[in-house]
């Protein structure tokens, strides 16, 4: 993409509302502009990197075995009354009528609605197990959203939702959805921390939060100091040895009956980026739902939820990878690859070697942000560190004369000079 052609209206100024690094960010590079208290619209950028988000998690979600399906963001009223829920759920619910007096609400959540598609279709215990999800808006009237993305009134949500037969194939789906969540967060570039949590108005026997420790974090944290040494990269992602070691949300731990001494114990802030609950027959006792058992007996069936923060994850992301000059993307969720900077536009050298990459990196299958813009060469340096692309390349007229351009690591800083065949060999095999 030539910046000449995109809409990505970067900011000199951070807005006064910007309270946390993400949101400053955020907002600087033209990722979002604030419509409403915690309502955005998501500019170019800002989409291209929800999107690559959203990706990842369909991607692991699928692999693990979960059907996405799309459910209306519109909710009738009369399933969250059947449920119990629509008196209870609190004013963060957006309710009101349609034309003819018919209850709606905006769907803070799906319990109800993925609970009456799936007594419409599924008579039998031999359909069982079945993990269904969306990736879908969600609204909930934040009593005082704040943070940019990270505490949003509307945001992307993934939700899923299991089925089974009994509550053993439940905690099964538990285990499998716990080890896929960190699979999402690795490939996004984040240490996920499992706390042991409250269910909350969601309700269940069992949940775990996934946290992603940063000092703008609003949850407070405790976890086995081994942890660490997996956010620092000392020890390789291990799903298994992180679901062992303990971590707990605040409202869970209890010092006095900690399982673990006092020297191993750590504390931070956290931010909330999915959590997963196991559900047994918490909605399908109320809303009725019953499938013929193997003796064709009804069976009441058993369920487990599973929900990520889609658009709050470029938050975290942000807050996790960042420095002074700006973003720091990880190489999945990057929204371009490469920055390409021509410094001297209009130079006839310049803009053939600048285009001829740009066009070739663009063929081969890597996505380039090309600045053939006539701004100085600083402001184009500064921008592309804001933008934070994983790899910049830099054509001028003394390394065209050279045969070289210069390659910087945005992660490391890390600056080489490379002819253009092997920039090309780098990036293309």
């Amino acid at each position: 993409m030539r910046i000449s052609r995109y809409f990505m209206p970067l900011l000199k100024e951070t807005p006064a509302e910007a309270q946390i690094v993400s949101h400053r960010l955020m907002l600087r590079s033209g990722m979002i502009k604030l419509q409403a208290a915690g309502i955005y619209s998501w500019l170019p950028l800002g989409l291209k990197v929800l999107q690559k988000v959203e990706n990842i998690v369909a991607d692991e979600l699928n692999k693990a075995g979960c059907v996405q399906l799309r459910m209306p963001i519109l909710q009738p009223a009369e399933l969250w009354k059947e449920s119990g829920r629509y008196d209870a759920y609190g004013k963060e619910m957006l309710r009101f009528c349609d034309r003819a007096e018919r209850e709606l609400l905006y769907s803070p959540t799906c319990e109800e609605m993925i609970i009456d598609v799936f007594r419409s279709y599924v008579k039998s215990y031999k359909s069982l197990p079945l993990n269904l999800y969306q990736i879908n808006w969600k609204f909930r009237d934040e009593i005082r959203p704040r943070f940019g993305v990270m505490r949003g009134r509307e945001f992307l949500m993934k939700d899923g939702y299991s089925f089974h037969v009994d509550q053993a194939d439940a905690m099964r789906e538990y285990e499998k959805m716990y080890e896929t969540y960190h699979r999402i967060f690795n490939r996004l570039g984040l240490v996920a921390i499992a706390v042991n949590a409250s269910t909350g108005e969601i309700g269940g026997s069992l949940s775990h939060e996934f946290q992603v420790l940063a000092e703008t974090g609003e949850s407070q944290v405790y976890y086995d100091a081994e942890i660490d040494d997996f956010r620092s990269g000392k020890l390789a992602f291990d799903a298994e040895k992180l679901r062992s070691l303990y971590a707990a949300a605040d409202e869970m731990h209890v010092a006095d009956k900690c399982p673990i001494p006092a020297e191993r114990l750590r504390t931070a802030r956290g931010i909330e980026v999915g959590q997963i609950f196991l559900l047994g027959k918490h909605y399908t006792d109320a809303m009725k739902v019953d499938v013929s058992g193997a003796d064709g007996k009804p069976l009441r069936v058993e369920m487990a939820t599973f929900g990520i923060g889609v658009s709050r994850l470029l938050g975290a992301i942000i807050e996790a990878n960042h420095d002074e000059n700006g973003i720091i993307w990880t190489e999945e969720s990057a929204p371009f690859k490469i920055g390409l900077v021509n410094i001297r536009v209009g130079d006839t050298a310049c803009d053939k070697a600048a285009d001829e990459l740009y066009e070739k990196l663009t063929a081969g299958g890597v996505e380039v942000l090309y600045d053939d813009t006539s701004e100085s060469a600083g402001k184009k340096f500064a921008s592309m560190d804001l933008i934070g692309l994983p790899w910049q390349v830099t054509v001028g007229p003394k390394g065209v004369a050279a045969g070289i351009v210069e390659l910087k690591n945005r992660r490391s800083g890390e600056k080489i000079e490379i002819s253009p065949e092997g920039l090309l060999a780098k990036f293309l095999g």
